[in-house]
């Protein structure tokens, strides 16, 4: 009878225990599927997720530019897109706050992006070189901003020896007659670049080029220039203020390169206007009289005032024919005669900045042919043009001088070594 009852109490426990193990393995169970039942409507959300993402990926837009004809209004050009009417006057509503698309006019041009289906997307319209409007619908508006042009600045670096002018010079280089103006506007305080040019002077630019969508666009900042003339060497080193970011040249001790007054009243670009290359050299066509310089040039090239001033008298006299004079400060008086005629608004009184345009190379009074006479007093006394050497305006603010020299010398040490100059700064591209 005991041992019945051991028995019995033995299979109880056995029981018991199998019957925890059923349960612990229910609930583990359960756990297992509740989680696996849980897991899988999130990966369903991340696939429908990327699905979803997929498929707000625009096709790709196709660009048209239309150029505006004269008669054409915004609305001709738009309502190709599927714009109505009403559509486009909504769009010149929504973006008058930033931009007024009134002042657009004939001959210029707009891009605009659409669907492949043609239906509008977007439009750009270059406001000016550096800032184009971009006008986007979107929820029902159009929303427009205006934004920088992105271009990419290249820097590069020329040298060379003048044979016949310095546009040929350059040209020579691979590179446009706007950089050979922009280096003769540099050096206008110091050098004739009508009359003082000899074969056998030479320069060295290390300068920017503008790039958009990998086409050449323009010039930009020239950084660094040298220039030999009649064996003088002239220096400019670009210089930005790092707290005004106005900009300026200087010469290697910090000089300002300008002065009072600009070495020529015949801008170096208007008389290259307006020669051929067979006709252009040098050397010749200046003469030099006793009270000045005569600079023989085309009926109507631009005469330029050298320096500040106010015009004291413009009309005839004798045999100066058509004339002006103007006094500028520190008791200096410039005249400029046999002219054809006189620049708008010029007339005694007038205030003229120096290289403001005043009048017209002509051939008026006593005279043998076209040409100008220029001619400096100082004191009411002549003094002679091509030797006189005025005095520099303010040089560079002395808190920046350490910085500009370590930035101008590394230019200048470029320069003494031009077969290498690559190696001074790793994006130059040399010819």
């Amino acid at each position: 009878m005991q041992v019945k009852i051991k028995t019995y109490k033995k299979k109880r426990k056995t029981r018991r225990i199998h019957l925890l193990l059923f349960i612990f393995l229910s609930f583990s169970l359960f756990i297992i599927l509740t989680f696996l039942h849980k897991e899988k409507p999130l990966l369903e959300e991340e696939k429908d997720a990327q699905q979803q993402e997929v498929s707000f990926v625009l096709p790709p837009l196709e660009e048209k530019k239309e150029v505006i004809r004269r008669g054409m209004t915004l609305t001709d050009i738009l309502k190709p897109y599927n714009l109505s009417t009403a559509e486009i006057h909504a769009l010149i509503k929504d973006v008058k706050p930033v931009y007024d698309l009134a002042k657009i006019r004939a001959g210029q041009e707009l891009r605009i992006f659409s669907s492949p289906q043609g239906d509008f997307f977007s439009l750009e319209y270059d406001i000016n070189e550096e800032n184009y409007l971009h006008i986007k619908k979107k929820e029902g508006t159009y929303g427009a901003e205006i934004k920088k042009t992105p271009y990419d600045i290249r820097v590069k670096a020329i040298w060379g020896i003048i044979e016949e002018n310095l546009i040929f010079a350059v040209r020579d280089k691979n590179e446009g007659v706007i950089l050979a103006l922009n280096l003769a506007e540099l050096f206008a305080w110091d050098i004739d670049f009508y009359a003082d040019l000899r074969r056998g002077d030479s320069f060295k630019i290390i300068f920017e080029k503008k790039y958009l969508n990998g086409e050449f666009v323009g010039y930009e900042n020239i950084l660094a220039a040298e220039f030999v003339n009649q064996g003088k060497k002239s220096l400019a080193f670009h210089y930005t203020y790092p707290d005004t970011k106005s900009s300026d040249y200087f010469d290697l001790e910090g000089g300002s390169l300008r002065k009072q007054f600009l070495k020529s009243p015949i801008r170096y670009s208007r008389i290259t206007s307006r020669f051929s290359r067979r006709r252009l050299h040098p050397i010749r066509k200046v003469y030099r009289p006793h009270y000045g310089v005569d600079y023989a040039a085309s009926v109507g090239t631009s005469v330029q005032v050298t320096a500040d001033g106010t015009v004291t008298f413009a009309g005839r006299r004798g045999a100066s024919g058509r004339m002006i004079s103007v006094r500028h400060k520190n008791r200096y008086e410039t005249m400029y005669l046999h002219l054809r005629g006189y620049a708008a608004g010029v007339r005694k009184g007038k205030k003229v900045k120096g290289g403001q345009e005043i009048g017209y190379v002509g051939s008026s009074g006593e005279s043998t042919g076209p040409h100008l006479d220029y001619r400096i007093k100082k004191d009411g006394r002549y003094i002679n043009p091509l030797l006189f050497n005025p005095e520099p305006v303010k040089p560079l603010r002395a808190e920046f001088l350490d910085d500009f020299k370590k930035k101008a010398g590394s230019y200048s040490l470029c320069f003494e070594a031009p077969q290498i100059i690559f190696s001074c700064f790793s994006n130059f591209f040399i010819p």
